[in-house]
């Protein structure tokens, strides 16, 4: 499956460098050969020896190499593999690519490359969860970089949750879909998509509008897996705080209506993924001018009108997508909702959610979705948005085989 690719593989420093030796032997039984480099952190937790000895080849530590920089090595080294895999991304790994820094041979390889990158996160729950980190990881996807992981489990320090490192099978599934991608392969190759993300923003006047919380976050990543696995996105995307994922086409909207049009004008396709918060209703009687307080105090009564229903027009339409996924954020009975949901637009998944106040889903790193179907409802774990966003485009990827 991996024959004659060539993975440069960067070994960060943290306690999931172990997993490395097992990528190794992985990666090399599916064909593929590894070329090692071992951060000067990394080394603290496997050695030289052991990683060389697994990747029958010198593993690379230092930028200032004077046998290899003789010869441009960190330039040789980033653009002679096919594919370039972090594993573990530590937190530091990942604000040095954010940053575009480059002060040791791993972020100088990082910043030379013009092949893609994969990383695997891992770090301690509260680092993954730090608005910087999230802040980083939305540059990265915004870069084209790609992510496995992290799974969520208990820590090397006891604490629990989001942060360990995906499993050695788990990433090389994703090199495999990111050589495939790179090749125009992958089981998404000839396919178009139509995705939606973030809020919209409904006007009052010309200063003011209603709109929701959601940040875009589960948008864009599943913009990315879906680019990731081949499909030729197209990414209908309101104001949102997270930006798009690259390699796709992005079209902005601020409103419902104008989201519809552009959702119609991105047909045929052969799925859509409707993964934005669309305002239910907009002002009808906009303000043409700033709605002023008076000295009665009293507020000024907007009339609302029902917005464009952008699900119930692509699942009953005549150009309906061979796939239509819906999502339903709930705050109260959210299968027994979202399944009515289901029925009542027509379409073939409802990834359904709990956003209710103190999830921290809404606007957050992580999701807990069902995912409701003709099969019934399937409960997933809590993890990464990205995560949920790879798992879910592998559904869609075997939906349309």
């Amino acid at each position: 499956m991996l024959a004659g690719k060539r993975i440069l593989l960067i070994i960060g420093g943290g306690i999931a460098a172990y997993k490395a030796l097992e990528l190794v032997r992985l990666i090399q039984k599916a064909g593929g050969s590894v070329t090692p480099v071992l951060t000067r952190a990394g080394s603290e937790f496997v050695t030289p020896l052991s990683v060389g000895a697994l990747a029958k080849s010198k593993v690379h530590e230092a930028l200032f190499d004077l046998t290899s920089e003789a010869e441009m090595g960190h330039i040789e080294l980033s653009r002679s593999a096919d594919l370039l895999v972090v594993a573990p991304a530590t937190a530091d790994l990942l604000a040095k690519m954010a940053g575009g820094r480059a002060d040791d041979l791993a972020s100088t390889l990082l910043l030379a490359t013009d092949k893609r990158v994969l990383v695997a996160p891992a770090m301690n729950v509260r680092m993954w969860q730090h608005p910087a980190t999230q802040r980083n990881l939305g540059v990265l996807r915004a870069d084209g970089v790609l992510m496995v992981g992290p799974d969520e489990g208990e820590m090397a320090c006891g604490e629990y949750g989001p942060g360990r490192m995906a499993e050695p099978a788990a990433i090389v599934q994703a090199i495999l879909e990111a050589i495939g991608a790179a090749l125009g392969g992958g089981p998404l190759a000839g396919r178009h998509v139509v995705v939606t993300s973030g809020p919209t923003h409904e006007a009052i006047d010309p200063v003011r509008y209603i709109a929701n919380r959601s940040s875009g976050a589960q948008g864009a990543a599943l913009g990315a897996a879906l680019r990731d696995l081949g499909a030729r996105v197209t990414f209908v995307t309101g104001p949102a705080a997270v930006p798009p994922p690259g390699g796709v086409q992005v079209v902005r909207v601020e409103t419902a209506a104008e989201m519809a049009a552009a959702v119609e004008a991105a047909l045929p396709a052969d799925a859509a993924v409707m993964a934005a918060a669309v305002a239910d209703w907009r002002i009808a009687n906009v303000s043409g001018q700033k709605l002023k307080k008076d000295r009665s105090g009293k507020a000024p009564a907007l009339e609302f009108a029902e917005n464009p229903d952008i699900l119930a027009l692509v699942s009953q339409g005549s150009r309906r997508p061979r796939l239509v996924v819906g999502f339903a954020a709930e705050t109260t009975d959210v299968v027994a909702h979202a399944t009515a949901k289901r029925a009542r637009k027509g379409c073939d998944w409802i990834v359904a959610n709990d956003v209710s106040p103190g999830t921290g889903i809404m606007g957050g790193a992580e999701n807990a979705v069902t995912l409701i179907s003709d099969a019934g409802a399937e409960v997933w774990p809590r993890m990464g948005k990205d995560e949920v966003a790879r798992q879910l485009a592998a559904r869609i990827a075997e939906a349309l085989r």
